[in-house]
């Protein structure tokens, strides 16, 4: 990251900015304001993943973001900024890094402010939108200042694990930014005396409880800190727990792993083992509704710590300035005391699966699912069942699952998979998505095929919206029935499977996982009426609250 050179372009320091940040591929769709940053990152070490839609390349460069530490998507202005501002929106709500770069219109055409293609209402209106759903935002449009609001920008995706924005007039790309020697460390430090202080009250809360439990959550992951959760539990033999959102967070084979707490939605051995705890430790954890079971969760504030990047507190007393890093880095080298681990409620490796020529169900699907994975698979599921399906799957290491679990936005789950097989071409994507959020993304198996990638999709066709007919049903419920096994046809690549039964279910994934060479698709055939009973004990509560009742 060179800033004493006396010239250099705006758009190749950008380039090398993010490429010495570990960013390899740059998600997006080309349009006329953005061609000519586009040409330059074609001779550049970056390399180009343009996807058949802006919001597909946004939801890729999110998982991208999430495996790699930073995600990049480039699109052109409005008609293609504004189409990734709802996956921005997820990145933004769920903190995963994601760096939109925008062409835009040239400075020099903006004068006497003429109706140029494309623009909504004022030149800086797009501007104005992602400044709510980023954390820093910027316009390149001076060379004096450009470089060095380009390393503010991609400092504050670092450091807070949220996109930021970058808008890049299509007259700058090529001219010259003035260099600067301003350095900008990314890891300011804790206030001392209040690290001092929250550790000291922590520790002693730890050390008199006579059940601590850890709750890990999607911080974790976004900062890097599963090791030190696990040196943690090592440490002291206090069990750990995930959320939903935080699922993966750590190996499921760890002796002291307990599971997926969710309320009332999750196991009710986890459940009681968390809320009789006298000593929650939270860390990295979001309090939504889907990561509490709508509310059904039971934890007292009185009995918890609470570590965020946003905010230490230890019972009722709120610490400032202190770094979520430090603080948990801290726990790790304290003097807390070890204890015997105890029989804890250990989720249970799956078991052999042996398929039965019964038709399928959607409980039988994640048995047989479950019984698929292994220490190479990385599951990414879709809003939906196919999210709460799979929260009980066994996942052999961290940072092997990826779900929107707090956003929750339909479709994101099949470019997720582009973006996280990019980021780590060593773990193969199992795709989960229900039938109507592949429709709305599902032909990014075209990116797949194309860039060489080979997931496997897993349609759980159930002919609609299956997550809120319990709440409220009618034909808006209801999608268009596709052949969705028969899309390699279509598209020229992969392999189909049309699966009724569970035998059938058995031999398509069998087939899949030796099909390598590109994706495959399996297209469940599910009982409308049919669903996991985590979604069934969430849809009855929603439907509490959409009739008015008291969940």
């Amino acid at each position: 990251m060179n800033r004493t050179r006396s010239s250099i372009g705006i758009g190749q320091y950008l380039i090398e900015q993010l490429h010495g940040r570990g960013v390899r591929h740059v998600f997006g769709v080309p349009g006329d304001y953005v061609l000519g940053f586009y040409d330059m990152i074609q001779h550049s070490q970056l390399r180009i993943v343009n996807t058949c839609d802006e919001q597909g390349a946004g939801f890729a460069a999110d998982a991208y973001a999430r495996l790699n530490g930073l995600g990049v998507v480039c699109v052109t202005y409005c008609v293609g900024g504004l189409k990734v501002a709802n996956s921005t929106a997820e990145a933004f709500a769920e903190k995963s890094p994601v760096v939109v770069i925008s062409g835009a219109p040239g400075i020099g055409e903006r004068r006497k402010n003429p109706l140029l293609h494309h623009k909504v209402r004022e030149f800086d209106t797009q501007k104005k939108v992602f400044e709510q759903i980023t954390v820093a935002s910027t316009v390149l449009s001076d060379p004096q200042t450009a470089l060095q609001e380009i390393d503010r920008v991609l400092y504050a995706a670092e450091r807070y694990k949220r996109p930021v924005y970058i808008e890049l007039p299509r007259d700058m790309v090529s001219v010259p930014g003035i260099p600067h020697h301003t350095p900008l460390e990314l890891h300011e430090p804790s206030d001392a005396h209040s690290l001092k202080a929250s550790m000291e009250e922590a520790v002693a809360m730890i050390n008199a409880a006579k059940k601590p439990v850890i709750l890990a959550d999607v911080e974790v992951h976004r900062f890097g800190l599963q090791a030190e959760v696990v040196r943690l539990a090592k440490k002291t033999n206090i069990p750990v727990a995930a959320t939903i959102l935080g699922k993966s967070v750590i190996g499921e084979n760890h002796p002291f792993y307990l599971g997926v707490y969710e309320g009332a939605m999750g196991r009710d051995d986890v459940r009681a083992y968390v809320e009789s705890s006298d000593c929650v430790i939270m860390l990295g954890a979001f309090m939504t509704d889907v990561n509490l079971g709508i509310f059904t969760a039971r934890l007292d504030q009185g009995r918890s710590i609470y570590a965020t990047s946003e905010k230490i507190a230890v019972r009722y007393h709120n610490y400032e300035n202190v770094r979520f890093e430090d603080f948990l880095r801290g726990l790790t080298r304290a003097k807390l005391r070890r204890r015997a681990l105890g029989r804890i409620p250990n989720p249970q490796p799956p078991a052999a699966f042996v398929p039965t020529k019964g038709k399928l169900t959607v409980k039988r699907l994640f048995q047989r699912i479950n019984a698929h994975l292994t220490e190479n698979t990385i599951v990414i599921a879709d809003a939906g069942d196919a999210l709460f399906g799979a929260a009980d799957l066994y996942i052999h290491h961290s940072t092997e699952f990826i779900g929107s679990a707090y956003y929750a936005s339909l479709g994101f789950a099949v470019p997720a998979a582009i973006g996280a097989q990019l980021a780590n071409r060593k773990l193969r994507p199992l795709v989960l998505v229900g039938d109507g959020a592949f429709q709305m993304t599902g032909m990014e198996l075209a990116t797949a095929a194309r860039f060489g990638l080979n997931p496997i999709v897993v349609v759980l066709n159930n002919f609609g919206y299956g997550t809120e007919r319990p709440m409220q049903d009618g034909p808006y419920n209801d999608v268009l029935p596709w052949n969705y096994s028969r899309l390699p046809e279509f598209l020229g690549a992969g392999r189909g499977f049309l699966v009724h039964t569970e035998e059938e279910l058995d031999h398509a994934l069998t087939a899949a996982d030796q099909h390598t060479d590109s994706f495959s698709i399996i297209e469940a055939r599910l009982d409308p009426a049919d669903c996991s009973p985590a979604l069934r004990r969430l849809t009855e509560r929603l439907a509490k609250r959409v009739k008015g009742q008291t969940a």
